[in-house]
């Protein structure tokens, strides 16, 4: 029976991902800041909860020696725990800024070098490392989690091509628009928003328009189907992108250029021509 262990396991794709793999027969290490508030998966079969924050160093070694203790082998580590920061760059706090790094990039590549021993020992395992179609494009006023999530792709990609020599993989999920609750608790507005009155207009032109009904959103649990995919297909694939949303912006981006889809993201965003 394999072992996949997930980072931020206590919502959204996180957790409907520790709830597929549950159900295909796979041991389940799920994990999260607060485990004591976690009611669901509690009572499933073949899932065990550990306390791990990835801005934690300590709290990522106690994990990793607790995981490691109850399964003899762990075959796939998805690194999913991140949130999202919005609003113009100007009103971020250094702090913010900080903590976005600290949580969608700096908690990834430490969970990663946690596991590495174990794969490099077994000359075996995956990481899955969550992105975002964010990672391959941006949007107007996302500017600091769109950095971060350029920096897993850049990290991601060229680990790939060390780790492959020791017979461990390295994967991208690239997930579109999701119906979790990233607009909810998992996205943080910059402090200082309101005390910036130029940005304002286009702070109000761009929630509107994210406001407005969008095509393609997948569910959580379409997203985890596709990371499931990833974990078994046994291909060299680097990178998935998945949902009709984000596999529609992916291919315009390749179609028409840089300049032409900053362009049309303007006109759909702030009504520029």
């Amino acid at each position: 029976m394999k072992t996949i262990v997930i980072t931020g396991a206590s919502s959204g794709i996180g957790k409907a991902t520790a709830k597929l793999f549950a159900e295909k027969g796979w041991q389940v290490a799920a994990t999260m800041r607060t485990p004591e508030n976690e009611t669901e998966l509690t009572g499933l079969a073949n899932i065990k909860i550990y306390q791990l924050d990835v801005t934690e160093q300590t709290s990522i070694d106690t994990a990793v020696a607790s995981i490691l203790g109850d399964h003899a082998t762990v075959d796939v580590v998805l690194n999913n725990a991140g949130y999202g920061l919005m609003g113009p760059f100007e009103s971020i706090t250094t702090e913010q800024i900080q903590h976005q790094y600290d949580v969608n990039v700096f908690g990834l590549m430490a969970v990663t070098r946690a596991f590495l021993p174990h794969f490099r020992a077994n000359r075996a395992g995956m990481f899955l490392n969550v992105s975002s179609i964010g990672g391959l494009m941006t949007y107007p006023l996302i500017s600091l989690y769109h950095s971060t999530k350029w920096a897993v792709e850049g990290f991601s990609e060229s680990l790939a091509y060390e780790l492959r020599e020791l017979g461990i993989q390295v994967k991208l999920i690239e997930p579109g628009g999701v119906d979790t609750d990233f607009g909810g608790r998992s996205l943080v507005r910059g402090e200082n928003v309101a005390a910036l009155a130029d940005y304002m207009p286009s702070v109000e032109k761009f929630m509107a328009a994210m406001a407005q009904p969008r095509e393609g959103r997948s569910t959580a649990a379409q997203i985890a189907e596709g990371i499931y995919g990833a974990a078994t297909d046994e291909a060299t694939q680097l990178r998935y992108v998945l949902g009709a949303d984000a596999k529609q912006t992916y291919a315009a981006r390749q179609q028409v250029g840089d300049d032409a889809f900053m362009s049309g993201m303007r006109q759909r965003m702030f009504g520029e021509n």
